[in-house]
């Protein structure tokens, strides 16, 4: 019984995890995009003015962009960046931006592994369904991908909404959940960080990720909707189950009815059995053990035998009446032939 309830449970809980991967990996993977992709950070500096408001060149500017994206995927724990201004070689960025450029690579290292997490228990849940289960379970799995992508979107449209109404302050109580120092309170008029990157970069960036998540979902929901429709059964075979089902109620009640009375027959022989050895047992004990032949009882049968062979010989002893006497032939015709 516990084997059989662990054998349901563990594909329920994998459902399950699909069911979260599915978002998880849309969502990371957009934001992992976002993120290595230099060519989209440099051009956030120029539509929000990066050279002018930190007053450094965009050589400089995109330089430090390739920077900071090898920085996320290395493995050094410090950020230094030197750029030319003014004629001379400076820091790009202060001492408390350094700090909290090191929890954004803490951060963004925890992304990249959840979205590689995600990735690769989707790609083995696939092709476990896709190995071992025939059409049944391809349509189980285009059913788990319609509610995956379903509780993507919702969370999505979430998002969305809470950037329209008020990004400013659902960026700063995000950032208050995800760090535990203030070192992400940058001012815009000394941080080169915040004035290279303002926050409607990132509430262009955050709507981005959410529209192409969006767009992901679409695509799912076309394949996995194409594949339902295309595989559905027939009307007829549709409702060949409930009568199959009906059938094997049927047969179990039989079964167990044919049971109850082979387990009644045997009852009934056992019980005959137990009689019938206890009806002999009292026989044998009323009968005499050594019942011996008498001498007269002997003589009764000898002269009785004698007696019966006698009867036959009599009987043949009997006379028999006479045959009838011959008549004499009658005379000879006259005539000739």
């Amino acid at each position: 019984m516990t084997r059989m309830s662990g054998m349901r449970i563990l594909p329920a809980i994998a459902s399950v995890g699909f069911v979260l991967a599915v978002p998880i990996l849309l969502f990371t993977t957009n934001i992992r995009f976002l993120a290595s992709d230099t060519g989209y950070l440099e051009g956030g500096l120029r539509r929000h003015d990066a050279a002018e408001n930190t007053g450094i060149a965009l050589n400089e500017l995109d330089y430090a962009v390739g920077a900071i994206v090898r920085y996320f995927e290395d493995d050094a724990d410090t950020l230094r960046i030197l750029v030319f201004t003014g004629g001379q070689e400076t820091a790009l960025f202060s001492e408390d931006e350094t700090l909290h450029m090191e929890d954004v690579k803490g951060l963004m290292r925890t992304i990249f592994r959840a979205n590689e997490v995600a990735l690769g228990f989707v790609l083995a849940y696939v092709a476990a369904t896709v190995l071992w289960a025939g059409e049944r379970s391809g349509r189980t799995l285009a059913k788990e991908t319609l509610a995956a992508v379903g509780a993507g979107a919702l969370v999505g449209v979430a998002v969305g909404i809470v950037a329209l109404v008020g990004f400013d302050g659902a960026w700063n109580q995000l950032h208050e959940i995800l760090f535990t120092n203030d070192l992400w309170l940058l001012d815009p008029r000394t941080d080169r960080l915040i004035q290279m990157f303002p926050e409607t970069f990132w509430a262009e960036a955050t709507f981005i990720v959410v529209g192409m998540a969006l767009a992901e979902a679409v695509v799912l929901v076309g394949a996995a909707g194409g594949y339902l429709w295309f595989t559905r059964p027939p009307r007829a075979e549709q409702d060949e189950p409930e009568e199959e089902a009906t059938d094997d109620d049927e047969a179990a009640e039989d079964e167990g009815e044919e049971e109850e009375v082979a387990d009644s027959d045997d009852d009934g022989e056992e019980a005959v059995a137990e009689v019938s050895e206890t009806v002999e047992d009292e026989r044998a004990e009323e009968s005499p053990e050594d019942e011996e032949p008498t001498d007269e009882t002997q003589l009764e049968e000898v002269d009785e035998s004698p007696a019966d062979e006698e009867e036959p010989e009599a009987q043949e002893a009997q006379p028999q009446p006479p045959p009838p006497q011959a008549q004499p032939p009658d005379e000879p015709n006259s005539g000739s032939i």
